[in-house]
């Protein structure tokens, strides 16, 4: 079921995944992961063992921000989402939010094969480890190829580092922020299914200055899990104040 709403110069789309015959293991893994072979489960699939999970700390959050780097983002766009980013994530609101028991990592993303982890998994247990990880993300390298648009990659990136993260997290998001359809590499669909029948919420930010439409296609293919929702700007300079709207959201109204 999808629903279309305002809020603030955004336009929020709002979906709930249909029911899924399988759940996130290697049988209904194989169609959308081409490494998963017959007794062959990626690393990446595998949980922690319990007694090391039952030993760790738990957390309400636990977010992957994931950036396109890809050839449509031009370094001066780079330049304005990675600022954008920075300054959401230093509001006041979010700093409340966020700061005490969430968990973040940045992820830059691109063509088949190139994702990149900036920052690996950060506590957030206090405003000024909020303020550090902005300031990472204020200075991130492009250390990705600028090439096509693999959204499924990114999604199995984002995967693996969410079966890593050193926590239990009563939540977990991906941010998937882009200005482009997907056109290489893994078809992003399937993963986006198989991580929203295990719980996990895919939200987007979609930038539409060069595709008008991109909304629809995040909508069909990459949003999904409890809550997921998409939030649009029409600019780059709308993209910090657009930002700002979706952690507030993802803040405020937590998946369940």
């Amino acid at each position: 079921m999808e629903g279309l709403g305002r809020r603030g110069n955004a336009i929020v789309s709002t979906v709930e995944p249909p029911p899924l015959p399988h759940s996130l293991q290697l049988d209904g893994f194989k169609e959308c992961c081409p490494f998963a072979g017959p007794g062959r489960i990626p690393a990446f699939l595998k949980p922690f063992p319990a007694a090391e999970s039952s030993q760790m700390e738990h957390v309400d959050l636990a977010m992957v921000l994931a950036v396109d780097g890809s050839a449509s983002v031009t370094y001066d766009e780079f330049g304005l989402i990675a600022g954008g980013m920075a300054a959401a994530l230093r509001d006041p609101a979010v700093v409340a939010g966020l700061s005490g028991s969430s968990i973040l990592s940045l992820l830059l993303w691109s063509g088949a094969g190139q994702q990149d982890v900036i920052t690996g998994w950060t506590r957030i247990a206090s405003a000024d480890d909020l303020r550090t990880f902005a300031d990472g993300v204020d200075n991130m390298p492009r250390t990705v190829m600028a090439g096509a648009t693999a959204i499924g990659e990114a999604l199995l990136t984002a995967l693996s580092l969410l079966t890593q993260v050193p926590a239990v997290p009563t939540h977990s998001i991906v941010n998937v922020i882009g200005d482009g359809r997907s056109n290489a590499g893994i078809a992003p669909g399937p993963i986006r299914d198989r991580m929203a029948s295990a719980g996990i919420t895919i939200n987007g930010l979609c930038i539409l200055h060069e595709e008008p439409d991109l909304l629809k296609s995040y909508t069909e293919e990459v949003i999904g899990g409890p809550g997921a929702f998409a939030i649009i700007c029409r600019v780059y300079a709308d993209f910090a104040d657009a930002m700002r709207q979706k952690l507030t959201r993802e803040i405020k109204a937590p998946t369940v």
